[in-house]
């Protein structure tokens, strides 16, 4: 009977563990909202998070789309093949980059690049305590490291997803014209005609809370994180981790919300 009852009640137990840590990972959001929108307000701050989450992941986000998007014409250039649908190219390429892929691959991006960047940083701060000397200082952790970083990332993540369904449709358009012999006036006039308002309006609210997600799951563990470098390399892991699984799971809802028939 306790070999029976023993796997369920660990199941039960991390069940609620994992309750539990949502719980407070949601509290933590809330609290960094309200200090976003109270003073006092550090603009140099925000600054520096922008130029840390959004310019310098552009060239990472937009290699990744390049490519995606060309490997993603030639999969439906061979596919389409099968059934003589090749044609479908550019309006496929174009749905897949903006209500899926574009969005889903650059949250992974940010997630890999900016959450591991942000909770090994705050962790640091955290293992060196110069977070305590911040207190001592009458700043506020939250104000200062972690709304800034928040806030950035839901300014920034929205407009590297554009960039990125961009860069993705070119790539498509590259591989279709110079290697798939798709005329380039009808390949861009088929994107155009076949893209809604909704695909782009769901891939930029996707990106937004990605970053969201993204930012506050780094700033979360880097100021929960243990002692000495085993609790940052532990900090940056469990970010990376519970970012992306939290990426796919939205990602999942939105696209429900948006396009449920």
């Amino acid at each position: 009977m306790t070999l029976i009852l023993s796997p369920l009640a660990a199941l039960g137990r991390n069940t609620l563990a994992a309750l539990a840590m949502l719980g407070r990972i949601t509290l933590f959001a809330l609290s960094t909202f309200s200090h976003i929108l109270r003073p006092p307000y550090y603009p140099r701050e925000v600054f520096n998070a922008l130029m840390q989450v959004g310019w310098l992941s552009l060239p990472v986000v937009g290699l990744t789309a390049i490519f995606t998007g060309g490997a993603l014409a030639l999969q439906i250039y061979s596919g389409g093949a099968r059934f003589n649908a090749e044609a479908v190219v550019p309006q496929i390429v174009a749905i897949g980059m903006v209500r899926e892929l574009g969005p889903v691959l650059v949250g992974l991006m940010i997630a890999a690049r900016v959450t591991s960047s942000i909770a090994a940083e705050i962790a640091t701060m955290k293992v060196t305590e110069q977070i305590d000397a911040l207190v001592t200082l009458s700043t506020h952790p939250m104000k200062y490291l972690v709304a800034p970083r928040v806030l950035a990332a839901l300014i920034t993540v929205p407009l590297l997803v554009g960039v990125g369904d961009i860069i993705g449709i070119l790539g498509g358009y590259t591989v279709g014209v110079q290697n798939l012999g798709f005329n380039a006036a009808t390949y861009i006039q088929n994107t155009v005609n076949f893209l809604e308002p909704l695909d782009v309006i769901s891939s930029l609210v996707k990106g937004a809370v990605f970053g969201v997600i993204a930012a506050v799951m780094g700033c979360y563990y880097g100021m929960n994180s243990g002692r000495g470098a085993q609790g940052v390399g532990r900090a940056t892991k469990g970010s990376v981790q519970a970012a992306a699984i939290l990426i796919l799971a939205a990602n999942f809802l939105l696209t429900g919300v948006f396009f449920s028939v």
